[in-house]
């Protein structure tokens, strides 16, 4: 026959469960064999410090504690025979415990309990259950029936170093990885209120599905925080879209790897530097964000170099290559408004780019002459008779943002200084024009006319403008691209899902 139940879940260091031990032994005593009163112990400890009447409960691996949803202790849990739920009672309050044991002893036909109330105190706090300690929480969540984590799990010896097995099992970019535990994965799983298991993308070359756990896995070797997440998961669908094209990107000799630009409030929560070294190291959302989707196309997707990576030469970014735009500081309107989305969204906008390089002007004073400078520069982007030149990134600085803002001069008509300065005769950008082999086809020539002027980009539209950078300092960058369009790469921006 059911019999009423108290059960209590305690730990040795709480002052709280030590003060409630004798009442209850108290209680059992009184009860005999009309009802149980058990104590479930958390930690050796508490095993050796029950008393005698009471029923000891081994829960030192909290999977009791855990499936209870304990989160403080003493939780006194009380069941009576029937189909009311279990009352609980949380810490020590003397009139809820009274009612408690009252209630036992009247559904088991006897007494209540002689137990001086009076001597107790009226109240106190319990301590904080280890089942919701920081790391047993996600471990106990990942032994679960309910865990949401499916991935293949890796086994290895306990003396084995974990950083070195990732090495060995070829998991790394060439730096240490951080190892992605049960526990880390469920924590990063917690940036997202997206279905672990939900489809994200399908990851060339081999396309192979990514869901949302494999994504934190990896987000998780990077180093990245769990509010970094969203930004990795927008920025590897972004990737993996047609339009970008990241079979191209790993296959192609050329240099080019998803450079990661953020735009909207979502930078500022998330500590993304846009300005000082925005583009060097020194911050870890910068860093992590942008490794943590290498390591997803390389991972889960196969793209590692010297096989279907086939870069001659690549480049530092292919580690990692992500900063926000400086909004705050910039005249324009940033990017993501340009292309399309809210100023109050937050987006990531991935581009196949080159490694910077350097702009430097410290002496223009008008936008015009500054605007020719960047056409200087950037008509010996990849090569100097490399015209037709698709996408490119151009990284303006507060000060040469406020050299073009004296003169109020818009995004477009940058672009258009540009375009004008880079402007060449034909004649001198075709194969073997000034004694080099490089250059446009030689049939352009019947065609076009060797007295044609030819800008450098097929259109200023391909120019992109991005404002980031320290407030001294006149030197901008630019990152080249690589083949735009349908041979090619396209950029691609998509909004950050931060639910």
């Amino acid at each position: 026959m059911d019999l009423p139940r108290l059960r209590c879940f305690v730990k040795d260091d709480c002052p709280t469960c030590t003060l409630i031990l004798p009442l209850l032994d108290a209680a059992a005593r009184h009860f005999g064999a009309r009802a149980a009163v058990e104590l479930i112990c958390q930690d050796a400890a508490s095993l050796t410090r029950g008393n005698a009447a009471t029923r000891l409960i081994d829960d030192t691996a909290l999977a009791t504690s855990f499936a209870h949803d304990v989160e403080t202790v003493p939780t006194l849990v009380t069941t009576l025979p029937g189909d009311a739920p279990p009352l609980r009672h949380v810490g020590f309050v003397r009139e809820e415990w009274r009612a408690a044991l009252d209630s036992v002893a009247r559904s088991a036909g006897v007494p209540a309990p002689p137990l001086d109330w009076a001597a107790l105190p009226a109240w106190r706090a319990g301590c904080g259950s280890r089942s919701v300690e920081p790391g047993v929480a996600e471990r106990l969540v990942a032994a679960a029936g309910g865990s949401p984590l499916r991935a293949r799990r890796l086994t290895i010896a306990t003396a084995d170093d974990a950083v070195e097995f990732c090495f060995d099992q070829g998991l790394t970019d060439g730096l240490p990885v951080v190892p992605p535990t049960p526990e880390r994965v469920l924590r990063m799983l917690a940036g997202t209120r997206r279905d672990a298991q939900a489809v994200v993308a399908v990851v060339p070359p081999n396309l192979a599905p990514v869901t949302v756990e494999k994504v934190a896995i990896n987000a998780v070797m990077a180093g990245c925080r769990p509010e970094y997440l969203p930004v990795v998961l927008a920025a590897v669908a972004a990737v993996c879209s047609d339009a970008f094209n990241m079979h191209g990107v790993l296959a192609t000799t050329h240099f080019p790897t998803p450079v990661l630009i953020v735009n909207g409030p979502l930078r500022a929560r998330l500590g993304l530097n846009c300005g000082l070294n925005a583009l060097g190291q020194g911050t870890r959302a910068n860093a992590t964000i942008g490794r943590a989707v290498q390591l997803v196309v390389r991972n889960v997707g196969g793209g590692r170099p010297g096989e279907v990576d086939r870069a001659t030469l690549g480049q530092p970014g292919k580690f990692t290559c992500c900063f926000g735009e400086l909004e705050e500081r910039s005249r324009w309107e940033p990017l993501h408004v340009e292309r399309g989305f809210a100023a109050h969204e937050s987006t990531v906008t991935v581009f196949a780019g080159g490694a910077p390089t350097a702009i430097v002007d410290q002496l223009a004073r008008d936008a015009a002459s500054l605007a020719t400078s960047y056409g200087l520069a950037l008509a010996a982007a990849s090569h100097p008779k490399h015209y037709f030149h698709g996408e490119i990134v151009v990284v303006v600085p507060p000060e040469h943002v406020d050299t073009f803002a004296a003169d109020g001069w818009s995004k477009a008509q940058v672009r258009a200084g540009i375009q004008a300065a880079t402007l060449r005769p034909l004649r001198e950008l075709v194969v073997g024009a000034g004694g080099s082999a490089e250059g446009l086809p030689t049939a352009l020539l019947d065609r076009l006319g060797a007295a044609t002027l030819i800008p450098k980009f097929k259109a200023p539209e391909q120019i992109t403008l991005v404002v980031a950078g320290g407030e001294a300092g006149k030197f901008g960058a630019y990152l080249g691209g690589w083949v735009s369009g349908p041979m090619g790469s396209s950029m691609v921006t998509r909004r950050i899902d931060n639910d």
